[in-house]
């Protein structure tokens, strides 16, 4: 049965009493209904980014979450293409940031998303200074994790990339910059 809204699509649905077996469930088939239902997950915009030896580097990234607060070091986890150059970068660095972006840096979000000249030095004309792992902090934070490369495991197209949380610097405590509905927005809390 089709979606009467996206008829194009198939329904979701659920019937927890006869899940279907793994091996007759087809990637390819499933692919176009993940990606409508991903689209309603509301995420704060992040950049990701990384200085060192293997170079400077960074990417906008919804795909991250807090792990634990607690252990040695707290620990938070990046989604990165494993094809991709900030991929790379933040492995042979490893050290990164993780810029959450106020509710006014859609610009900023933009530029590290890879809609900008190839080529191009994503950090030119923006404002940011290395934090104490040598990873940029971007003035357009409102608040910024330092990190160093604690795991990394291959899931698919992406390396999950945990990160141990050496320092955390509350920038300019704001609303922040959130993703979804594919488009940009802010948090409105109620009342």
């Amino acid at each position: 049965m089709n979606d009467p809204r996206h008829p194009d699509l198939p329904m979701l649905t659920s019937n927890p009493a006869s899940p279907p077996k793994p091996d007759t469930v087809r990637p390819d088939a499933v692919r176009p209904g993940f990606l409508e239902a991903m689209r309603y997950l509301a995420h704060s915009v992040t950049v990701v980014a990384t200085d060192g030896p293997a170079g400077r580097g960074g990417a906008t990234v919804t795909a991250m979450a807090s792990v634990s607060a607690d252990g040695d070091h707290p620990t938070l986890l990046i989604c990165l293409n494993a094809a991709s150059r900030s991929a790379r970068t933040v492995l042979g660095n490893g050290v990164f940031t993780l810029n959450v972006l106020g509710e006014d840096a859609e610009a900023v979000s933009t530029i590290f998303a890879g809609r900008h000249v190839d080529g191009q030095d994503k950090f030119a004309g923006l404002a940011w200074e290395p934090a104490g792992n040598g990873a940029p902090m971007l003035a357009a934070a409102v608040s910024v994790f330092e990190c160093r490369v604690a795991e990394s495991h291959l899931v698919a197209t992406h390396h999950v990339i945990v990160g141990a949380v050496e320092a955390v610097h509350v920038i300019a405590p704001g609303p922040t910059l959130v993703y979804g509905d594919r488009r940009y927005g802010r948090f409105v809390p109620f009342g």
